[in-house]
């Protein structure tokens, strides 16, 4: 724990609790940590309900906990299943729902029991994929994921060893048996696990090859942060202003990071862009610097509109790519476009809509208030900034300072990205007892 980095003086923790023996012993070993810091353990597991037995496993699983005295929910992966890309769809939807459960319950950290074994697959599969530096770096053992933090305490740790805890506790588990189905790749990749361990691809030796393609990573990362300090300015409207005669001075490697963590960061995404067409923009924009601007005429990539402005490019969200209207009640948080956090006033009295500001409300907005022409947003920005609207007038535009005549004052709109643009950052929370 202390190497997944910092904690509240008395954490609370929800851990993903899939009933395996894996999530079980980290359950129990976060269970004794907690309590011994005065803190909050919350297990969570999430019902696929792609096996008709499923809902009768979580069941079991929460009575296990509720004998552990540790507090438990079931959520479900509601709605049609695709045909295809099965588990992927699932690993997705759980974390969603997981991340969803964390903000409902106030935590700020999300345990999930990923070890040593997972590690190897991981780097297996991506190896296969023709992953670069990163890919090949596997999962890290802190890191962010929307509005929490994602750790796994568990990662130095062989899955024998976690069901050896188990055992020690006396605490059984659920076997899912898609663990085995040759239908995935992971079920496919342990079957042969003895046949790799003895061509030299042990669990162990890949588990290594990830540490040490970590630390290189994190070498790039500290570069990248270090150009992006010099060449991005980020605004609390979502969008980035880029420096790219910096851009080209650096490494092809470093410029190219530091562009994809722009178009990841602005456009809302947790995964980046495709390498090659990543590719093709940083020459685009190195271009212009020789040549001249003009021969940078912009583009759209990854969600995002890329343009020339002022000797620099800006960096904003695609208006046709933004989310679509939320309905929000007073004092509601709301994560709108993955990009804002947005909290109603809660001196309103009815629900508003949280949607794209648009070219026509802001044109409305302008005939209205012709002050606000003088924000320094670039005109890109503004049709793409989230709005609150009541019977389909702007009442408020938080980003912009506006607040139509009545309304009551209080609307928070803040600029919060799936991703940082630098690091493995975790946003710091202050409280009255100082920072936690």
């Amino acid at each position: 724990m202390a190497r997944v980095g910092g904690f509240e003086r008395a954490p609370r923790i929800l851990v993903g609790l899939s009933g395996g023996g894996d999530s079980v012993a980290l359950t129990l070993l976060l269970r004794r940590w907690v309590a011994a810091r005065g803190g909050d353990l919350l297990a969570v597991a999430v019902d696929h309900g792609l096996r008709p037995e499923s809902a009768a496993e979580a069941a079991a699983v929460g009575a296990a906990m509720a004998r552990l005295g540790v507090p438990h929910r079931v959520m479900r992966w509601e709605g049609d299943k695709p045909s295809s890309g099965l588990q992927a769809a699932a690993r997705s939807a759980r974390r969603r729902l997981l991340e969803l459960a964390c903000a409902e319950a106030g935590c700020l950290h999300l345990a999930l029991a990923h070890n040593r074994d997972d590690q190897a697959e991981t780097l297996l599969l991506r190896l296969s994929r023709g992953s670069g530096i990163d890919g090949l770096a596997g999962m890290a053992a802190s890191g962010t994921a929307g509005l929490v933090r994602v750790i796994r305490p568990c990662l130095e740790f062989s899955h024998e060893r976690l069901l050896a805890t188990c055992r020690a506790a006396g605490v059984g588990w659920v076997e899912d048996p898609s663990n085995r189905n040759p239908r995935f790749a992971r079920a496919r990749l342990r079957a042969v696990g003895d046949l790799l361990a003895g061509e030299g691809l042990s669990v162990d030796r890949l588990a290594d090859t990830a540490r040490r393609a970590a630390r290189a990573r994190a070498a790039l990362d500290h570069a990248t942060a270090a150009l992006l300090a010099r060449a991005a300015s980020l605004h609390p409207e979502g969008w980035i202003r880029l420096d790219p005669v910096a851009l080209a001075d650096a490494p092809e490697e470093i410029g190219l990071r530091a562009l994809t963590r722009c178009l990841t960061v602005v456009g809302g995404d947790e995964h980046p862009p495709r390498d090659a067409a990543v590719e093709r923009l940083y020459g685009g924009m190195c271009d212009s610097v020789t040549v001249g601007r003009a021969s940078f005429p912009g583009c759209t990539l990854a969600g995002c509109r890329i343009a020339p402005r002022r000797g620099g490019v800006v960096i904003a969200r695609e208006a046709t790519a933004v989310a679509g209207p939320q309905q929000a009640t007073p004092g509601e948080r709301l994560w709108w476009d993955r990009r804002f956090i947005v909290i109603p006033s809660a001196d309103r009295t009815a629900p508003v809509t949280v949607a794209a500001l648009g070219a026509a409300g802001w044109a409305r907005l302008v005939a209205d208030n012709p002050d606000v022409r003088g924000h320094d947003a670039p005109a890109l920005v503004r049709p793409t900034l989230p709005a609150l609207w009541s019977d389909g007038v702007v009442v408020a535009v938080p980003s912009l300072g506006f607040r139509r005549a009545g309304e009551p004052p209080g609307d928070v709109v803040r600029f919060s990205p799936a991703l940082p643009l630098a690091g493995p950052a975790f946003p710091v929370v202050s409280a009255r007892g100082g920072i936690i």
